[in-house]
């Protein structure tokens, strides 16, 4: 398979949308019309419930890390991590749902399982002790993402670290609403059980 039909494929994955879908077919709600009306994992955690919020999760990972391994599948040399970004830009921008989507976190930490396991445990740990600490998703999104790229440099794949840097700038500014609602003290923050 060619460089340009993995990333046409990668993207094609990374469009579909599974907090849509779960929540038409076993919820009836568009999730677009509840909570943020965003279509990722945080707005199916608040919408839709934790074990769908859990599902919808592990599912835009899952878009990564196949769009990250497809350079495998097809024996070819290009870097997972270029090719997943292309699942990222797709979850980002599906055509299926007129090129909006969702904030690139999860399929961003997917992408990142796939090519550098390591990688992908420090930003989780940033994620999860930023999350813990302050209890606004988007805020750990954000910090981890800039956690994983200036990690990323440590590793000396220029490659890897490029793309961390584009993953970082989309999770920020896909994050915009959400910084202005911190500072404004108005960002719905995750209760714990």
């Amino acid at each position: 398979m060619s460089i340009i039909m993995m990333f046409v494929l990668a993207y094609l994955i990374g469009s579909i949308s599974p907090g849509l879908i779960i929540g038409k077919t076993f919820f009836n709600k568009d999730i677009r019309n509840y909570g943020s009306g965003n279509l990722g994992a945080t707005n199916t955690f608040r919408v839709l419930g934790r074990q769908a919020g859990i599902v919808v999760t592990l599912l835009d990972m899952a878009k990564g890390v196949i769009g990250a391994l497809l350079p495998i599948l097809f024996h070819s040399d290009v870097h997972g991590i270029l090719v997943g970004l292309f699942a990222v830009l797709g979850h980002v921008f599906s055509i299926f749902l007129k090129f909006k989507g969702g904030k690139a976190v999860a399929t961003s930490a997917g992408v990142v399982l796939a090519v550098n396991p390591l990688l992908f445990i420090i930003t989780a740990i940033t994620f999860f002790s930023v999350l813990y600490a302050y209890k606004y998703v988007s805020l750990a999104s954000i910090i981890a993402s800039i956690i994983n790229f200036i990690a990323a440099i440590a590793f000396s794949d220029w490659i890897v670290t490029v793309i961390s840097f584009v993953i970082m700038v989309i999770v920020i500014v896909r994050h915009r609403s959400n910084i202005n609602r911190i500072m404004n003290h108005e960002e719905p923050k995750i209760k714990w059980m």
